[in-house]
């Protein structure tokens, strides 16, 4: 990922956001952080980047709820075998989007696996889309903003520490980014046990 944005700049970026927004199981947070990265450097520039990636995670999401609402129930009550499972758990599904799509499509845009998976069950599940696209939007340009930004400050930190203390320096810049995950993994696991 990281040659790609490196090569072909935000079309890359672009690309990449809206394929794993749209369900397709590739690093598109992986490619943010890289152009965030290099706009630390001076390759591109951070407000390029986190446009970009919003507009992207904002396109390919609404793209996976269009497939998940016309062709992925469709798929599921036609296929006799997964429909025998999934019958009841569609049931479930629309009951919990009803409640809780909202914040699910929002939360979703920071969680692996949701990241890939909300906006296909938020189809299936019939959201309302006008709901789904304000929550959609606002996870997309929240999730942008800040996956970029801490990227971005990384970036200059782990450059001006090495610059400056060598590898002593970048040593602690890591291990204060390390914390930093370990904190928003420990957060995310608490905001996703006080919804259920």
């Amino acid at each position: 990922m990281t040659n790609l944005v490196h090569h072909y700049g935000l079309a890359a970026l672009f690309v990449a956001v809206m394929l794993e927004s749209g369900g397709v199981p590739i690093p598109g947070e992986t490619a943010l952080i890289t152009a965030a990265i290099f706009a630390s450097r001076g390759d591109l520039e951070i407000v390029e980047v986190i446009a970009v990636a919003a507009a992207a995670a904002i396109v390919g999401d609404n793209i996976g709820y269009w497939i998940g609402r016309t062709g992925g129930r469709r798929f599921l009550e036609w296929f006799g075998p997964i429909h025998r499972v999934t019958g009841p758990g569609i049931e479930w599904s629309e009951k919990f989007f009803e409640r809780h799509g909202g914040k699910t499509v929002f939360i979703g845009r920071f969680v692996a696996v949701l990241r890939v998976t909300a906006a296909w069950l938020a189809g299936i599940s019939r959201m309302p889309w006008w709901r789904f696209f304000l929550w959609n939007a606002a996870g997309g340009i929240c999730w942008a903003i800040a996956v970029g930004l801490v990227a971005y400050y990384v970036g200059h930190a782990a450059a001006d520490a090495i610059g400056q203390y060598g590898l002593y320096g970048a040593a602690g810049v890591l291990g204060l980014v390390v914390l930093g995950v370990f904190g928003m993994h420990v957060w995310r696991k608490r905001m996703i046990g006080k919804e259920t």
